[in-house]
C-alpha cells in the first residue's frame, strides 16, 4: 500500500526562489511546521490539509507537463513520508527540490535530490532550532538559505558563513524578508564581498501573497 501524506495544496506556478527562479515549477506543500517563524507566509499550511497516497500526490502532478517539482511546507521533513515521496518523484524522472528549514535531520534525503535548506536568523526568532550538523551534509547540489530581517540579521549570517567556511560547500542564498528595503542588502554584500546570490522572491514581486502563485 502507498504510503500517505498530508498535503495542504498541490499547485502550478513559476519557481520564485533559488537558483531555479522562474522555471515553471509543481510545488506539493505538506501540512504541518513544528516552528513558528516571525515572518512566515504560509501559516495556513500548519493544520489541515488532504490525505493523498503518494500514488495519488504523483498521479495529480503528472497532470503538469513540467520537469520540475518543488517539494515544500511547512515543513516537509516533519512527515516522516516525505522521503518516500521524495524518492517516487526522482524515479519517475523529475527534477526535483526540497524545501526544508534546516531544523530536521536531511541526512536521509534521497541524493538526487536538491536540498534547499534554510538557516535560522535570529530576526525569525527560532535560531535556536538550527540543527548546525546538516551544514556538514550539504554538497554543491545544495543551496543554503538565509532571510535577513535587518543589519543585524545580516551580520550574524555573514559571521555564520566565516564560521562554517559555507562558501566552498554550495551555493548561498540571502533573501530579505518581504517588506525590507532590498536595496539596504544589497549594498551590504557589495561592501563587504560577500560570495552570495541576492535574492528577492519572484512570486511576491508578481503576485503579491496570493495562495497557490
Amino acid at each position: 500500500m502507498s504510503e500517505v501524506l498530508r498535503v495542504s495544496e498541490i499547485f502550478y506556478s513559476l519557481q520564485g526562489e533559488t537558483s531555479r527562479s522562474g522555471f515553471p515549477t509543481v510545488f506539493v506543500r505538506l501540512t504541518g511546521c513544528p516552528l513558528r517563524c516571525g515572518y512566515c507566509d504560509t501559516a495556513y499550511a500548519f493544520q489541515g490539509g488532504e490525505r493523498l497516497a503518494v500514488t495519488e500526490i504523483l498521479a495529480q502532478v503528472a497532470l503538469y507537463p513540467v520537469r520540475y517539482v518543488t517539494l515544500t511546507g511547512g515543513e516537509p521533513l516533519a512527515q516522516r513520508e516525505a522521503l518516500s515521496l521524495l524518492r517516487a518523484l526522482c524515479d519517475a524522472g523529475y527534477d526535483v527540490s526540497l524545501e526544508t528549514s534546516g531544523a530536521l535531520d536531511i541526512s536521509g534525503v534521497d541524493a538526487r535530490v536538491a536540498r534547499i535548506v534554510d538557516v535560522k536568523t535570529p530576526g525569525s526568532g527560532e535560531v535556536e532550532k538550527n540543527r548546525w550538523e546538516n551544514l556538514t551534509l550539504l554538497t554543491a547540489y545544495d543551496e543554503l538559505k538565509f532571510v535577513i530581517v535587518d543589519e543585524a540579521d545580516y551580520q550574524w549570517a555573514r559571521g555564520i558563513l566565516q564560521k562554517y567556511d559555507l562558501a566552498a560547500r554550495c551555493p548561498l542564498l540571502f533573501s530579505p524578508v518581504h517588506g525590507m528595503n532590498a536595496g539596504l542588502l544589497a549594498d551590504w554584500i557589495l561592501r563587504d564581498h560577500l560570495p552570495v546570490r541576492l535574492q528577492l522572491q519572484l512570486h511576491k514581486l508578481l503576485w503579491n501573497d496570493a495562495r497557490g502563485r
